[in-house]
């Protein structure tokens, strides 16, 4: 049997490859389409016409010097964004394409000009594409995934207890409210949450994206400022809990009612075992593989946001962005936001290889 090491190893470079292959592919459609190309030129177009208004206010300037200042600056962007070489040749797209790979894979994604998608943080453009990522990203994190995460810890609390009741109660209710909720749309449930809590009671703020001057200005009153992001974050996070919460419960209970009807359990019932061992050693620890790769991928996947529910809550995180990048038709901003999210996914995919080792040696020699 191989060592875990080596199996760990193994799987790492097989994810590896596995990332490297998807960003060449994604480069390939960007520059193989032409769309980058054209999103470039655009850039430049508004780049050099902003520094020639900017000169234009500055004083007495003649036409002929802005010709050529024009023609001198658009040289120098296109030769700045790889369209052509330092000798005016145009650089073919399987170059672009190349060179596009490289960069996204040291997380260099250059600047994007476009108004909306800087808001987000807010920052004004042209802004580096990772710095307006990394701004955002900790905010879908601390209400998309921890809401993510309050409504597991929930559900593992209260499910293993519903499916060893099965019929009760308490288990057809359970049942209810997953179908209920379910079939729920999150953004309306949050309209709902908006109309009530914010404007006909007035406890949380309508607009949330006033929390990214509070956490900007975070360390200036931290004490003041944790209450007022707690104002920001307690509305989303309890609808995305209320509506996350059905799902996790049903399918918890779904996958623990198998486990409960084996025989080893029922006889651990017959010897008189209490209720909380044979729940514990009997029937999670045979269920753990499954319920840790529904957690891990289910973590992995809110951090790339919920783009119509954060939207709707005006919430400036990954789904705000995705939203804004679309709309702006930012093809470098959603490049590096793939890019990132197809990264957070197979670290996630890494770290279930490990656990799937430590928890089940098997695995080793499949």
């Amino acid at each position: 049997m191989p060592g875990a090491g080596s199996v760990i190893l193994r799987r790492g470079l097989i994810l590896l490859v596995t990332f490297v292959i998807i960003v060449i592919v994604v480069a390939a459609i960007v520059e193989g389409t032409g769309y980058s190309k054209d999103i470039y030129e655009a850039m430049i177009r508004e780049i050099v016409n902003g520094e020639v208004m900017a000169l234009r206010r500055g004083g007495n300037i003649t036409e002929a010097f802005i010709e050529q200042y024009k023609k001198n600056r658009t040289y120098q962007l296109m030769v700045e964004f790889e369209l052509i070489d330092e000798n005016g040749n145009e650089i073919p797209p399987y170059r672009r394409m190349w060179s596009l790979v490289y960069r996204s894979l040291l997380f260099n994604f250059t600047k994007t000009d476009k108004v909306g998608v800087a808001n987000v943080v807010p920052t004004t453009a042209p802004a580096d594409v990772a710095s307006i990522i990394a701004a955002v990203l900790p905010r879908t994190i601390i209400v998309v995934t921890v809401g993510e995460a309050i409504a597991i810890v929930i559900a593992l609390l209260i499910g293993p207890r519903v499916a060893y009741r099965h019929g009760s109660l308490a288990d057809r209710f359970t049942v209810a409210y997953a179908a209920i909720i379910t079939a729920v749309p999150l953004w309306w449930l949050a309209m709902i949450f908006i109309q009530v809590f914010s404007y006909n009671l007035g406890w949380f703020p309508r607009d949330l994206r006033g929390v990214a001057t509070v956490l900007n200005e975070f360390w200036n009153n931290p004490l003041n400022n944790f209450v007022e992001i707690l104002r920001y974050i307690t509305m989303p996070i309890t609808a995305f809990v209320i509506w996350s919460l059905g799902s996790w419960l049903y399918g918890l209970r779904a996958m623990l009612l198998r486990v409960i009807r084996e025989d080893y359990v029922m006889a651990a019932k017959a010897r008189g075992i209490p209720e909380r061992l044979v729940t514990r050693r009997y029937v999670l620890r045979v269920s753990l593989a499954p319920v840790i790769t529904s957690v891990i991928l289910a973590l992995a996947g809110s951090i790339g946001g919920m783009i119509i529910t954060e939207s709707v809550f005006n919430w400036p995180g990954m789904g705000t962005l995705y939203y804004a990048a679309i709309q702006e038709g930012d093809s470098m901003t959603l490049l590096a936001l793939t890019i990132v999210y197809v990264g957070v996914y197979l670290v996630a995919r890494f770290i279930l290889e490990i656990l799937y080792i430590i928890i089940d040696p098997r695995v080793r020699v499949r």
